[in-house]
């Protein structure tokens, strides 16, 4: 049996939060995949030569969810391996949590058949990856822990 080749990839992507009513929600996107039928994904995606991480993810938020957004703060890095054809390829995936300040859903790009707004509640079950579950349930968190841009202050 021959030997897979390794490679290694990196993406950058972000976890848009709003809040509504003083709960927060952020902005996932559906795929349709020959391999895994409909994923429900974050944005994420490959940086360009001369791009930043910063620069990769706030581009591919934009392109994927039609969503103009700041970064708020680096958050965490994901790590999974995948095969490709002959290559077993170490992916990791950095991820920034970002509020939106423009744009909408609607101008997402091809690469989500649908995009929408969802409670963290419902992405533990929504999201199709186990690695952006955890992810999103850290960010969560972070975003209700105080002084996260948006969030009402709680009453005391």
């Amino acid at each position: 049996m021959a030997r897979l080749r390794e490679a290694t990839a990196t993406s950058a992507g972000g976890i848009v939060i709003r809040f509504v009513d003083g709960a927060p929600q952020l902005v996932v996107g559906k795929r349709r995949r020959e391999r895994d039928g409909v994923t429900w994904t974050l944005p994420k995606g490959t940086p360009h030569k001369v791009e930043t991480t910063e620069e990769t993810a706030v581009r591919e938020v934009r392109e994927e969810t039609g969503l103009d957004v700041r970064i708020v703060r680096r958050f965490d890095s994901i790590e999974y391996v995948f095969a490709q054809g002959r290559t077993r390829i170490h992916k990791t995936v950095h991820y920034f949590l970002m509020i939106p300040v423009g744009g909408d859903l609607e101008r997402h790009d091809h690469e989500f058949d649908e995009v929408r707004w969802i409670g963290f509640d419902d992405a533990a079950t929504m999201l199709t990856f186990e690695t952006e579950r955890a992810l999103v349930a850290r960010a969560g968190a972070a975003a209700t822990a105080g002084g996260f841009p948006g969030a009402e202050p709680l009453a005391s």
